[in-house]
């Protein structure tokens, strides 16, 4: 599956990354942070054990379900517009997890609900 990656838009941050203090976390599907990953414009304000530049999409012509876990019988949460963007961050089997951008909402859906990438 290709994808884009702007890296002018989100880049790795400089400096040494950290936390301050105590940080309420996010109900599931708001923003873009599991355990094992979050969207790189999240680090410096949530922990993760990895951050990831998105590959920029689009959503193709039917929309997008999001998910909050890569099963079919999983409730759909939210549903991104046709055209709309959608920043990839993972990949697993026919699911992707991403979101519109870096405030979220964030969600699993099916690698078909996508437009097919530009070369």
């Amino acid at each position: 599956m290709s994808a884009t990656r702007d890296n002018r838009e989100y880049a790795v941050p400089t400096g040494v990354l950290g936390l301050a203090g105590p940080v309420e976390k996010p109900a599931p599907g708001t923003l873009p942070l599991r355990g094992d990953l979050a969207h790189i414009a999240l680090a410096g304000t949530h922990l993760a054990a990895h951050y990831v530049i998105p590959h920029e999409r689009r959503v193709g012509a039917g929309g997008a379900g999001l998910r909050l876990t890569p099963r079919a019988d999983a409730e759909v949460f939210a549903t991104l517009p046709a055209g709309s963007r959608f920043e990839l961050l993972d990949v697993a089997g026919e699911w992707v997890w991403g979101c519109p951008g870096p405030q979220g909402p964030s969600g699993w859906c099916r690698a078909s609900d996508l437009a097919p990438a530009e070369a």
